[in-house]
C-alpha cells in the first residue's frame, strides 16, 4: 500500500474530504500534527507528501518553527521524485522551496467559493487535463504566490489571484485554493470575523452550497488522479 505523509499546520485544517478520497483509492495517510509539536521525519520515505494550509507565510519560522523542517521535507520529496500536493500555505511553501516568491497581504483577499479558470498549459497535466474550463473552489487567503518557480507550469488562475495552481517538475503540485473544503467549512467560519472583513456570512454559505456539487466532482477527480500518481 502506497503511503502519504500529510503535514497539518493548524488545528482546524485537516485533510478533510481530500484525505478521504485518497484513502478510498487505497492510499495510507500518516497525518502529522506539526502545529501541535509532532515531529516531522527528516526524510519522509513516503510515496507522497501533502502539505495543508495554515495562517502563516511559508518562512514564518518564528511563529511556526516546524515550517523549516517542512520546507526541507518538501525539497527532499521533490528531488527524489515523490508526489507532492501543497494546499494554500502548502502550495506557497512548494513555490518558495522551488525558487518562486510569496508575499503577505498581497492583492485582494479571496474568501468563499471562488471562480477559477483553467489555462492552456493544463492540457497535458496529469491532474488538471480536461477539467472544466471554469470551476469553483473554496478560498481563504490574503497571502499569495507572486512569481512561480523557474520552469513551473501555470495551470489555473482567478480574477484576483493569478497563480491558483501550478506544477513543479512532473510530480509536484501547488494550489492556492482548498479542494479539501466544501460548504460545511464555509458554514463553520466565525460569522463575526467574516462580517469584520465586510462580507456576508450567509451569502458566502449560500454561494458555496450552490457551487458544491460541481466543484466536489472536479476535486474528487483531481484527488483520484493524484492517488494514481502516488501509486505509480
Amino acid at each position: 500500500m502506497a503511503r502519504v505523509l500529510v503535514v497539518q499546520n493548524h488545528a482546524g485544517g485537516g485533510p478533510g474530504r481530500f484525505g478521504e478520497w485518497l484513502a478510498a483509492e487505497g492510499l495510507s495517510l500518516d497525518v502529522v500534527h506539526a502545529y501541535a509539536g509532532a515531529p516531522l521525519p527528516r526524510r519522509a520515505g513516503h510515496q507522497g507528501v501533502v502539505v495543508l494550509g495554515g495562517g502563516f507565510l511559508p518562512d514564518d519560522d518564528e511563529r511556526a518553527p516546524w515550517l523549516a523542517p517542512t520546507r526541507a521535507l518538501v525539497a527532499e520529496a521533490v528531488e527524489r521524485g515523490a508526489a507532492v500536493f501543497g494546499i494554500c500555505l502548502g502550495g506557497q511553501l512548494l513555490a518558495r522551496v522551488a525558487g518562486g516568491t510569496v508575499r503577505g497581504d498581497h492583492g485582494e483577499p479571496e474568501y468563499g467559493s471562488t471562480p477559477l479558470s483553467l489555462r492552456a498549459e493544463a492540457g497535458d497535466d496529469p491532474l488538471f487535463r480536461r477539467l472544466p474550463s471554469r470551476v469553483t473552489a473554496v478560498e481563504h487567503h490574503k497571502d499569495a504566490v507572486t512569481a512561480l518557480p523557474p520552469g513551473a507550469a501555470w495551470l489555473m488562475e482567478s480574477e484576483r489571484c493569478p497563480y491558483q495552481a501550478f506544477r513543479v517538475g512532473g510530480r509536484a503540485w501547488g494550489v492556492q485554493f482548498h479542494p479539501e473544503a466544501g460548504a460545511d467549512r464555509v458554514r463553520g467560519w466565525d460569522a463575526g470575523r467574516v462580517r469584520a472583513k465586510g462580507l456576508d456570512p450567509e451569502e458566502l454559505t449560500r454561494r458555496a452550497e450552490r457551487d458544491e456539487p460541481a466543484a466536489q466532482a472536479v476535486w474528487h477527480e483531481v484527488a483520484r488522479r493524484f492517488a494514481a500518481v502516488v501509486a505509480s
